[in-house]
């Protein structure tokens, strides 16, 4: 049958011309044939001969040794020169400007964006609030630069701005969730911003990626202060989950048991901070009249906590 026919048949022969380890001249012939109907014995044939031949060789540049010394091995986290100027809300207001009127997909926005990412950082929270004032606009594609520049921010202005505009409902709910996800990941954490945050999680609408957002924040700052116990923020968030345990995580329905494991989780997730409600953990995993979901969960919030708590309050009492 036709199908079985080879429709296209390529050919390509070179001839090289090796001396002393070096290419100097290469010619090529390549053809190719298409039988559309080869019963018919029609179709097209094309020839293509190339050549490349060695006209000359450069002598040897030396290399000098002198252009290393600007030189020095770094990794490939992005770098931006430190800037000693005053950063003023007018220059960041130009830059949300100038965003909205390039085109989404260009190398321009992309420079942009980190400059605005850069110099939100130099700015106090009265300039911060000062700036949403004036910045706040969507640009034509529905675009709010400023709203996204501030999770990649990172500093205790730009998280207690972002706070404020969670807590005042001033930004739609995708990005309530980018803020809470984005705690996760600022580098250095400060007692101020785990301060600033804390009181969203008493709030009955608190989600989630609020509770998990929180307290990877404390995790994170934990992991950097060995003695954050002490710190009143850790303290207050921790206490505010510990009311939640009620003692023993008893649960009335089954929305109440999907709240209990989230907070388990959250607690798991704190860390060193979690070290308090050991013995209240130990209690709800012990106890055999709770559902095996909040027992296991309970067992699962130990996961951060130091061994020598873990050991001596979970252990001895589960069964």
């Amino acid at each position: 049958s036709q199908s079985e026919q080879q429709i296209l048949s390529s050919q390509l022969e070179c001839v090289q011309s090796i001396r002393d380890g070096v290419l100097e001249e290469a010619t090529c012939t390549e053809s190719d044939r298409v039988m559309l109907f080869p019963q018919q014995g029609s179709g097209a044939e094309t020839q293509t001969w190339s050549a490349l031949k060695l006209m000359h060789v450069e002598t040897e540049i030396l290399y000098n040794k002198g252009d290393s010394e600007d030189l020095y091995v770094t990794d490939i986290l992005y770098e931006r020169e430190v800037t000693t100027r005053e950063v003023t809300g007018a220059e960041v207001t130009e830059l949300v400007w100038k965003l909205c009127l390039v085109h989404s997909a260009s190398y321009e926005t992309a420079d942009l964006f980190m400059s605005l990412v850069f110099e939100l950082r130099h700015l106090s929270l009265e300039a911060l609030r000062a700036l949403w004032q004036r910045s706040s606009f969507k640009c034509r594609d529905n675009w709010q630069p400023l709203i996204d520049a501030l999770p990649s921010c990172a500093t205790e202005a730009c998280v207690v701005l972002m706070k404020d505009l969670i807590a005042s409902g001033e930004v739609e709910e995708d990005k309530v969730e980018h803020f809470f996800w984005s705690f996760a990941f600022i580098p250095n954490p400060t007692s101020g911003m785990i301060e600033s945050l804390a009181p969203l999680l008493k709030s009955p609408r608190a989600s989630q990626s609020c509770f998990l957002g929180v307290t990877a924040l404390v995790h994170r700052f934990c992991s950097a202060h060995s003695s954050c116990g002490v710190v009143p923020a850790v303290q207050s968030v921790m206490k505010t989950l510990g009311k939640f345990l009620g003692g023993n995580c008893t649960v009335q329905d089954s929305e109440h048991l999907s709240k209990m494991q989230l907070v388990l989780k959250a607690i798991g997730n704190a860390g060193l901070a979690a070290a308090p409600l050991a013995p209240a953990l130990s209690s709800c995993a012990a106890l055999r009249s709770h559902p095996m979901e909040i027992r296991l969960a309970a067992v699962q919030a130990f996961r951060r906590i130091p061994c020598s708590r873990r050991v001596s309050d979970l252990l001895p009492q589960v069964t």
